[in-house]
């Protein structure tokens, strides 16, 4: 069994784990023999966030609820409230989720502040762009394991910039293992291509 959390901060960027979110919580496309996935919204406290497109959302859990295994993932979403004093939880419960063999997965802002961890110095990686991380995050070390990529899987570390959500989600998805493998193949063509080729592919695959 795999345990999902995303985590919740005010001025969360919502457009950027739309996706990830409406499949892990849809399980539309999902295999038959698919691991069970417990997927939850975590945050400091349970009082509600306010998004950055103005949505009001209520965690499930706090972070201390947060059990930080090699079947916890944690997904980490970009807003401009990272730099808050009181994210450095979350940044260490996934700390300590990498250092035991979980996921985590985050894009954007939250590349920046995993970098602020040093998460990123000697691990593959990418962001909004190198200046972005050399810019936001002076103590940064990792330049020579950026990757100029949409979204980047390295192990147990999935990045993305802040315009690479569909193809870091795909990634998650993937390591996850949820999916068919072409049925993620033709989900992901879908909503890169927009052609209803791939649409109907699919959903002859899941029915």
């Amino acid at each position: 069994m795999r345990k999902v959390y995303l985590y919740l901060l005010n001025t969360m960027a919502d457009w950027e784990t739309g996706y990830i979110s409406a499949e892990l919580h849809s399980r539309r496309f999902f295999k038959k023999d698919a691991e069970e996935i417990i997927f939850k919204h975590a945050a400091v406290s349970k009082e509600s966030i306010k998004t950055m497109g103005g949505l009001s959302v209520v965690p499930d859990c706090t972070i201390d609820e947060i059990s930080a295994d090699e079947n916890t993932v944690l997904i980490l979403p970009g807003a401009d409230s990272w730099n808050e004093t009181k994210n450095e939880a979350i940044l260490e419960k996934a700390l300590k989720i990498i250092e035991v063999g979980g996921t985590v997965c985050a894009i954007c802002g939250a590349t920046a502040a995993l970098a602020k961890k040093g998460v990123l110095d000697k691990r593959p990686h990418t962001s909004n762009g190198k200046g972005f991380l050399e810019m936001f995050v002076p103590e940064y070390k990792g330049s020579e394991f950026f990757v100029d990529e949409a979204a980047v899987c390295h192990n147990n570390l999935i990045t993305a910039g802040a315009t690479g959500s569909l193809l870091w989600t795909k990634l998650i998805l993937q390591k996850l293992n949820v999916f068919e493998n072409a049925a993620l193949d033709e989900w992901y063509n879908y909503f890169n291509t927009g052609k209803a080729e791939h649409f109907f592919a699919l959903m002859q695959m899941v029915s």
